[in-house]
């Protein structure tokens, strides 16, 4: 279940949530998620989406969907993945400037959770490891007791993220893997945040102290494209961009540096996700 920060409930694709219940709660079904969630099959269709025999899905897209292209810069597209990736009118998602105010990094649906002292986080009734996530059991002991959010975009959502606060960046690491949906429907099967393929780095924040950003990968999604290596950034910088797919963008908080707001931690303990905008308030500084 969605919410928006009004209260506000949204109802799913139905459609498309029957089909993914098919596909994950069969044998049949897991069967073929077996070809659908390789890496070969993901980059087949991005070559797919990145040419201009795709240039025919944009219209019946954006009707679909009901997007409101009034807030994007629209252009002649060469093909689908050039305006899967359309920029965004800056007006349209302006970013909050206060120092100690945590920002989302991009347009999702939002769940928050705590941390436990074994670096372990709870979705749904199943347990989750940090280092598992990262690869890195060293790393994943420094955000024990601390907060994980997870932004999961759907296909309507604007795919491009930002930074959340000025500061300085280390390397990225990739991670080989599977690209399962990131639809809640899939935690109850499978855990994509071991399984699938992501790319994350450290971001050592003026006002958060280090934070972990790790971009996970999902079915059919082609490409996860960060922008910087080794990088000094600003709060509201464009940090990179998701190619066609729905994806999700997980940040992980040492202990005692965010207070997360409320009704974040209110919706997610009552099973909802909470829709949120790049550059919008969604905590505060507990340092």
């Amino acid at each position: 279940m969605i919410k928006k920060r009004t209260g506000e409930l949204i109802v799913t694709n139905e459609k498309q949530n029957a089909l993914l219940k098919k596909l994950y709660g069969t044998a049949a079904g897991r069967c073929l998620l077996k070809v659908l969630t390789l890496p070969i099959v993901s980059e087949a269709v991005g070559a797919y989406m990145d040419s201009p025999l795709s240039k025919p899905l944009i219209e019946p897209f954006i009707r679909k969907n009901g997007i409101d292209t009034s807030d994007y810069i629209m252009r002649d597209f060469r093909s689908y993945n050039q305006f899967f990736t359309r920029r965004i009118k800056p007006e349209k998602r302006p970013i909050d400037r206060v120092p100690a105010h945590l920002i989302s990094p991009c347009d999702a649906k939002l769940s928050v959770y705590r941390i436990d002292g074994r670096s372990i986080f709870r979705i749904k009734g199943s347990y989750y490891r940090v280092s598992d996530l990262l690869k890195n059991d060293f790393l994943a002991r420094r955000f024990e007791g601390g907060h994980c959010f997870i932004f999961r975009l759907e296909v309507d959502d604007y795919h491009r993220y930002c930074y959340i606060d000025s500061g300085t960046k280390s390397d990225n690491t990739f991670i080989k893997g599977e690209l399962h949906t990131v639809n809640p429907i899939a935690l109850k099967h499978y855990n994509i945040y071991k399984r699938n393929s992501r790319e994350y780095t450290v971001l050592h924040t003026d006002n958060f102290g280090d934070v972990a950003q790790i971009e996970v990968g999902a079915m059919l999604v082609g490409r996860i494209c960060n922008r910087h290596s080794v990088h000094t950034f600003v709060r509201g910088e464009e940090k990179g961009k998701f190619e066609f797919g729905g994806s999700t963008v997980v940040l992980l908080f040492e202990r005692d540096t965010v207070t997360p707001d409320s009704d974040l931690l209110k919706n997610t303990a009552n099973g909802f996700e909470t829709v949120v905008k790049l550059g919008e308030k969604i905590g505060i500084s507990a340092r």
